[in-house]
């Protein structure tokens, strides 16, 4: 693509006249940049992309984008925020690729990758060719690819979009978080059915405050846009139970569609049994009723497939395959995941790493443990300070041995995180054990049969980040030695 037709949309605002070389591609890493890259210099947290421009241009770059002029040899294209003109220009490159896919997008404070997999298991179950894009890992086809971020940045986005239309994908799920919307790394994304899980505190490092917090996830629904396609609806789905979504109705112009438990809502779920095994519940839309037998535990897994069920509802699935697929799922990666290696106990891993969350994943294995409960918890570093005491006051509430550990501390010192974690249970009953190994070992030695234990925090995450070093550590592979070792 030529440059001055790639600049194209920019308009009025960023009039060029100058040279016209042929763009093989974009890149905002001077790393990445081969001959005939347009070079996009992005001011980040720690670097600015404007003092790579010179090694971009000796790399090949053909021209650059940036926020102020530059000498160089090639030509420079001046913009007031090169970040939000690099969705402009990736979206253009890459051919406007979510015009010709199903796009969906989950946001939320906790469920949004577990509604993410219910949903591509129920379109892949009904012979769509699906891909996603989440915490875990970007799936295109049968394709996986490691992802740094939740929601990733808009070129690296619509590079995605755009390779999985070459790979005959037809329906694309992603997860998008609250930075992501705030940051406008979803520029030019256009979403088809945007589902919101539910709000509850987390990441107020960044957003500072919750109606911040709740504002950033109501971009999703206001970003549906503003007209009515009969041939491509927009959906809302949204989650009558909780009160963020009187927020995102008013934010959208889209159809909304309601699931919840407590509320009336379009579908919601009634005569709820949860046993260790597994859930039923029925499903009441409109006059009819479809039962559910599934392997998931606990109410929070209801309002995900609750969820997951609007969403594929509304993409023409008929409700007994989309519950045919629901019955067959035996779980995610690191969600509610059990560890089992032939012990008398039990052991449950889940990435539960806010107060809701792990009060919810709590309260479910209050109701079919008999015997004691531990929970192995963190709180991880360079992350919301204000939520580690209340992460400890929930331990102590509904666990009979909580033990304190480290989750990734990062940058911080792993006991000033635990001294704050303790300040919020002055006078309870716990045991601290800053090494996170240790702690697991500790626990499973100690349990007896019937007891449960809850490693928390981490899921399906390979890793433990200390300073600024990156370790292999899978808190299921770290249970599963220790149980074999008893």
């Amino acid at each position: 693509m030529k440059l001055q037709e790639l600049l194209q949309p920019l308009h009025l605002l960023v009039p060029y006249q100058g040279s016209n070389p042929e763009i093989t591609s974009i890149e905002n890493d001077n790393r990445k940049v081969q001959v005939g890259s347009l070079f996009i210099c992005i001011k980040g947290y720690t670097v600015d992309g404007h003092d790579f421009a010179d090694s971009a241009v000796k790399n090949g770059a053909a021209a650059v984008l940036a926020e102020k002029p530059l000498a160089l040899s090639v030509p420079v294209i001046i913009v007031k925020d090169t970040t939000r003109a690099m969705a402009v220009l990736a979206n253009t490159f890459y051919n406007h690729p979510t015009k010709k896919l199903q796009l969906i997008g989950i946001t939320g404070t906790n469920g949004k990758t577990t509604t993410s997999h219910l949903i591509e298991k129920i379109l892949s179950d009904a012979n769509r060719t699906t891909g996603l894009i989440g915490t875990m890992y970007t799936k295109i086809g049968n394709l996986k690819i490691e992802t740094k971020n939740t929601t990733p940045e808009s070129l690296i986005l619509q590079k995605r979009f755009h390779q999985m239309l070459e790979n005959g994908v037809d329906t694309a799920i992603m997860e998008v978080s609250s930075h992501a919307l705030h940051l406008g790394r979803v520029h030019g994304c256009d979403y088809d059915i945007a589902v919101f899980t539910n709000l509850t505190q987390d990441h107020l490092d960044y957003h500072k405050t919750m109606e911040d917090y709740r504002h950033a996830k109501s971009l999703l629904f206001s970003q549906l846009g503003n007209t009515f396609d009969a041939d491509k609806p927009k959906f809302a789905v949204l989650n009558a139970d909780d009160a963020a979504s009187e927020l995102y109705q008013k934010s959208t112009a889209a159809h909304v569609v309601t699931y919840g438990i407590d509320n009336e809502a379009d579908f919601q779920a009634r005569n709820i049994q949860i046993t260790s095994a597994g859930t039923t519940f029925e499903i009441a839309m409109k006059d009819k009723r479809y039962f559910i037998n599934m392997q998931l535990i606990g109410k929070f897994s209801i309002y995900n497939v609750l969820a997951s069920v609007a969403a594929a509802f509304i993409s023409n699935i008929p409700m007994e395959a989309i519950i045919q697929s629901i019955e067959s799922v035996k779980g995610v990666d690191g969600r509610f995941e059990l560890v089992n290696a032939g012990q008398d106990f039990t052991v449950i891993v889940d990435y539960a790493h806010t107060p809701d969350s792990l009060e919810n994943v709590l309260k479910t294995i209050q109701s079919f443990a008999t015997k004691r409960i531990f929970v192995i918890v963190g709180c991880g570093g360079d992350r919301d300070k204000t939520k580690r005491p209340l992460m400890a006051a929930i331990s102590c509430q509904y666990a009979s041995d909580p033990i304190f550990t480290s989750d990734n501390p990062r940058s911080e010192d792993p006991l000033a995180i635990l001294k704050e974690m303790e300040d919020g249970v002055a006078g309870k009953s716990y045991i601290t054990i800053p090494d996170r190994k240790e702690a697991i070992v500790t626990a499973i030695n100690q349990a007896a049969a019937g007891d449960v234990i809850l490693i928390a925090g981490k899921g399906h995450e390979t890793y433990q980040i200390i300073g600024d070093n990156v370790y292999d550590f899978d808190d299921r592979v770290v249970a599963r030695e220790a149980i074999e070792g008893r």
